[in-house]
């Protein structure tokens, strides 16, 4: 837990101007780097110089109506010092774009274009910035907070249907209302086959 700090201590000194204060969490260091155009320059420190060798997860966070309306977390991990590190940064609605992190771990590739697909948010200099999940040509993210839980129609040619996304009713959507919390939970319904 305090090696975690240390190293997140060291790369703040590192980038005194672009890094907050570390901060600690269940035994993980968190660093807020103020300027996404850096996040790259940042990675690259954390891995060469700092050990942070693996790139474990990147995922974005959806502030709807506040500006930054974008987080994008990156969460790395050192195999030689077994420390964990997450680096947090910010991105705009108007730009919703930084640099790709690909060129420092292969790993991050996926990662991207999940948060391409999923939330709209691009990665400049990725080397196949297109949808994972999502086919070519659909014309929302459907993570984002203002996809509507029932989905979209999508008058897409060449899909397997056009209408609402079967989401409505299905096992992994909690109900409104009930009695409570324990009665709208998934896992409390019971599904006939």
């Amino acid at each position: 837990m305090a090696r975690s700090l240390e190293l997140s201590q060291q790369l703040r000194d590192r980038f005194p101007d672009l890094l907050g204060a570390p901060t600690e969490f269940r035994g993980e260091a968190a660093l807020v780097v103020a300027d996404a155009e850096r996040i790259a320059e940042v990675c690259a420190a954390a891995k060469e110089s700092f050990g942070f060798d693996l790139l474990l997860d990147l995922s974005t966070v959806d502030n709807y109506g506040d500006d930054p309306r974008w987080t994008v977390v990156y969460e790395l991990y050192g195999v030689k010092h077994a420390c964990h590190l997450r680096l947090k940064t910010s991105v705009s609605e108007e730009k919703s774009e930084l640099p790709t992190v690909s060129n420092v771990w292969r790993a991050a590739e996926w990662h991207e274009r999940e948060a391409y697909d999923m939330m709209g948010v691009r990665f400049r200099g990725h080397p196949d910035l297109r949808r994972i999940l999502m086919w070519e040509g659909y014309p929302y993210f459907p993570l984002r907070k203002d996809f509507p839980l029932a989905g979209k129609p999508s008058a897409m040619p060449d899909v397997a249907f056009s209408g609402t996304a079967p989401l409505e009713g299905g096992p992994f959507v909690t109900t409104a209302g009930g009695q409570d919390s324990m009665a709208r939970e998934p896992r409390a319904r019971t599904f006939e086959s």
